[in-house]
């Protein structure tokens, strides 16, 4: 018991670690992951203490547990699926989720055949299973890489549509395999149409699954606290029971049981969204270490490439890598109207991940069991094939996408939510810079500013979920929330914490109460803006005023301090902005270490000797003037009269 206990800590810190280097380093997350499970499993067994052993800690555990694993990331990744992504894209996905599948399968059931020396039924089946194309590995590189809207739905639909297919696929293959064993005359139509039928049952039943849980959430049929372990527990029952109509028949039921609930008005989903996101990374993390934990140094001999078998698998991955998917979607996209440039992009980026192992660990099994002797070796072919794709294409596809003009937006950007004075002088600052930028509002008067000055804006509530349909939120990395209300600020800001980071979501005012106590919770607010904490009051003064936002380049020979004294004693320094883009602002809580390079944007009084500060300083009378007008024709009530 305290053995497994171990086990199960050695996973989660291995899987975490693996994850945490990655974000600091940029490498992709499954290679560490694989190194640490082949560090903790194989390498340190060749020492004579095995960290982890997941066969003998979990015994025969380990299979079911994996396999639900693997359910609960496809349906996590099905709620990330829009079908109104594929009004630019859905053909090309299409394409590639039949033609592709036949193709693909194919060309890699030939080359298991030819070139690893698999035998043919093995080579078939482990044909099917490399369709699959990993949605766990690809859509971290995607966001990583900032790759453009078409080609980055185009590869995340296909991993998701694409992982039920290849266990299908594999499951045909198997089962014809052990009907030609038990039957020799039995052929193809005896074996396919039942399974076909069993896939679409599958697919009827997670459809039914998701329609019911759309329908009983927001009537109040389940309470609050129990909705996420109601909804996972449904996700479990649904992949074991459609498991007993057909093997691998549960993956296409928590596929269509995601995708289904997330094209359904169901407003609970926003609300799972962190916790299904938690999930998934601690189960890629887990699943991954164990994985690769459980390879045996006999199954390392075969990825010698001193030996002959390491030498056939060496030169199968190269085929798989330069030859096979690049064929399979170039003849699948034959005639498409994707730019050529992106067909290439798809053609290059297939990193297998989970499903390919995890499916390929199965069947290994199985095969053996009907004498196929070459099954035992599926096991460390699928990660040779998944940490050589993985690297050539983690490492590759920045430099790729650059290369073929696939690329998206470098720099971070920033989504200003609210259309006010303040708020279009900072956008114009930031567009001078560079910095990506865009203006939300629901009040098309209100953006009528932002459209006179040639502004980035979103007519629409930023709240709905349809503007996540509607605005790809994912270059812009910073977030300011600066309407004219404090509390909506702050309800945006807890709205997309979890998305963007609590540590980049920022908002005017930090007002106080008559007893000097702030008035909403620092838990659900975002970062107060300015050391000084202006609030929104604070900030529409001083614009009356006239003051300004000022750029000021830091260099080794004008240092911050430098830039002090040049300013108003009054300046309020609000960011600064990094050679790469990077944004870092002065908040209340923290002040970012400014260096040579940076620029630093302050919001200061106008300086009144020169002409624009005195152009400036009329306006602000002329302002207060019009102030004090409107308020003589106000009654004490408050309320505007009529002239």
């Amino acid at each position: 018991m305290e053995s497994q206990a171990l086990v199960i800590a050695a996973i989660g810190v291995l899987g975490i670690g693996a994850q945490w280097l990655a974000w600091r380093t940029g490498w992709p997350a499954i290679v560490l992951m694989l190194a640490a499970g082949f560090l903790a499993g194989p390498v340190a067994g060749e020492f004579g203490y095995r960290l982890i052993d997941p066969e003998g800690a979990f015994g025969d555990l380990l299979d079911p547990a994996i396999g639900i694993g693997v359910a609960l990331i496809l349906f996590e990744g099905g709620l990330s699926l829009d079908l109104r992504e594929l009004r630019d894209s859905g053909s090309a996905v299409w394409r590639l989720a039949t033609v592709g599948v036949a193709v693909g399968w194919a060309l890699g059931a030939v080359a298991a055949s030819e070139i690893a020396g698999l035998a043919w039924p093995v080579a078939v089946l482990f044909g099917g299973i490399l369709i699959v194309t990993g949605p766990t590995v690809v859509i971290p590189l995607l966001r990583q890489a900032n790759i453009q809207t078409r080609p980055s739905n185009i590869l995340k639909w296909e991993g998701i549509v694409n992982d039920p297919t290849g266990a299908l696929c594999a499951v045909i293959a198997y089962e014809y395999f052990r009907r030609i064993n038990e039957f020799p005359d039995a052929t193809l139509v005896d074996v396919v149409p039942p399974l076909i039928i069993a896939a679409i049952l599958a697919g009827l039943i997670g459809y039914a699954a998701a329609r019911a849980v759309a329908f009983v959430f927001p009537r109040g049929g389940i309470p609050e606290y129990l909705k996420v372990p109601v909804l996972f527990s449904t996700v479990i029952g649904v992949f074991v029971l459609t498991n007993q109509i057909e093997h691998e028949a549960g993956l296409v039921a928590v596929t269509v049981m995601g995708v289904t609930l997330a094209n359904t008005d169901f407003t609970s989903l926003r609300s799972i969204h962190p916790f299904k996101e938690n999930v998934a990374v601690l189960l890629v993390s887990g699943i991954f270490i164990l994985l690769s934990a459980s390879l045996t140094p006999s199954d390392l001999a075969y990825l010698d490439p001193r030996e002959p078998v390491g030498q056939r698998f060496a030169l199968f991955v190269l085929v798989l890598l330069f030859l096979v998917r690049p064929l399979t979607v170039l003849i699948s996209l034959l005639g498409s109207r994707v730019p050529w440039n992106e067909r290439l992009f798809v053609a290059w980026i297939a990193p297998r991940g989970i499903v390919l192992v995890a499916i390929s660990g199965l069947f290994a099994l199985r095969l053996a069991d009907l004498g196929y002797g070459d099954g035992q070796v599926l096991t460390a072919l699928s990660f040779a094939v998944v940490f050589a794709t993985v690297v050539a294409h983690g490492f590759t596809v920045d430099i790729v996408a650059r290369w073929l003009g696939v690329k998206g937006t470098s720099r971070p950007g920033l989504l200003i939510v609210g259309s006010t004075p303040w708020t279009i002088a900072l956008a114009k600052e930031m567009q001078a810079l560079k910095t990506p930028i865009m203006i939300v509002d629901a009040s098309w008067q209100r953006l009528g500013a932002a459209r006179r000055e040639g502004l980035p804006f979103y007519h629409g509530e930023i709240l709905n979920e349809a503007t996540e349909h509607n605005l790809d939120l994912s270059p812009y990395q910073v977030l300011v929330a600066a309407t004219d209300n404090e509390a909506y600020n702050a309800l945006v800001c807890n709205e997309f914490a979890h998305e963007i980071g609590r540590d980049s979501v920022y908002q005017l005012g930090e007002s106080r109460d008559e007893n000097d106590r702030h008035s909403l919770p620092e838990s659900i607010r975002g970062r107060a803006l300015f050391e000084s904490g202006f609030g929104v009051a604070d900030v529409n003064e001083r614009q009356q005023q006239g003051w300004v936002f000022r750029k000021t380049k830091l260099s080794d020979a004008f240092a911050f301090e430098d830039a002090q004294q040049k300013l108003p004693d009054s300046a309020n320094m609000l960011l600064l902005v990094r050679g790469g883009g990077t944004l870092r602002f002065f908040t209340h809580a923290a002040r970012p270490e400014p260096r040579a390079g940076d620029v630093i944007i302050s919001f200061s009084p106008p300086q009144l000797k020169t002409p624009e500060g005195k152009a400036a300083k009329r306006a602000a009378k002329e302002a207060g003037r019009q102030k004090s007008e409107d308020n003589a024709t106000r009654k004490p009530g408050g309320k505007p009269q009529p002239g």
